[in-house]
């Protein structure tokens, strides 16, 4: 298992979060689910739900953004028939406590095991989908390892194998740290995923370059995977250069072989 505790240096820390404590009531549809991390740390998720039936997406999102950024986006879910669950980190969005990669990892497993269920009691067939976009990627990757038995699926939008690598492409400072260890620790966890899974990139993305989804292609080891490049798109605009080509990649991917009820 990779150790990620060893970047928890305050000048990595301070380098690669972006917290914001932006907190909108959640519109029509949606509902905050705050789940305990710790006894004074409450992490809020916000879910989007359309029928109880369809397809669940557990989402983790990108640095700098919170849950309640994608009161704008979940519609493009639901019109899809996907629920959408968007997990925020601490410090983000209506989260308390403080950011930090140990923190990242062990609260994606309280995360995954609140949320579904969650998802399970609202619909007990119901397949449920893990994916992290950015900064995301690590805790999705982490759970897709954890729970593949139990997870129909994995998306990764706009991801890296290893955040050593994106310290390494950024140039950024590792005060005594060494990297190549928890990189080779990552890359032998993604080797290890088989359940079927779906990459995003875009195809000009400057500060995750396409090569690092590629990488996460390359090392996983079954033959149900799946790239698609965004012609034209970068970090930030990945969503919305190809809308439809993005939502349909998605969509397809989910509803490979499910029939949900009305």
């Amino acid at each position: 298992m990779p150790d990620y505790a060893r970047l928890d240096h305050p000048v990595l820390v301070q380098l690669l979060f972006y917290p914001r404590n932006d907190h909108d009531q959640a519109p029509p549809g949606a509902f905050d689910f705050p789940v305990p991390v710790d006894e004074v740390v409450n992490i809020v998720c916000r879910f989007y739900t359309g029928q109880e039936s369809w397809p669940w997406l557990i989402y983790f999102h990108g640095n700098g953004e919170v849950a309640c950024d994608y009161d704008y986006i979940a519609p493009f879910y639901t019109t899809r028939r996907i629920n959408l669950v968007v997990a925020d980190y601490r410090g983000y969005g209506g989260s308390g406590g403080q950011p930090g990669f140990a923190h990242l990892i062990e609260d994606a497993h309280i995360l995954y095991q609140a949320l579904t269920d969650e998802i399970k009691r609202r619909s007990s067939s119901a397949p449920i989908f893990i994916m992290g976009r950015s900064l995301g990627s690590t805790s999705a990757l982490e759970l897709g390892y954890n729970y593949q038995d139990s997870i129909q699926g994995l998306i990764i939008e706009s991801g890296f194998a290893s955040v050593t690598r994106l310290i390494k492409h950024l140039g950024l400072p590792v005060p005594g740290i060494e990297l190549d260890s928890l990189e080779n620790q990552c890359l032998e966890m993604i080797a290890a995923i088989k359940c079927p899974c779906l990459m995003i990139h875009g195809e000009y993305d400057n500060l995750v370059p396409a090569r690092e989804g590629q990488m996460i292609m390359e090392t996983l080891p079954g033959a149900d995977k799946k790239f698609v490049l965004i012609p034209g798109a970068g970090h930030n605009d990945v969503i919305f250069a190809r809308p439809e080509l993005y939502f349909s990649a998605i969509e397809n991917f989910v509803y490979r072989g499910f029939v949900p009820r009305k």
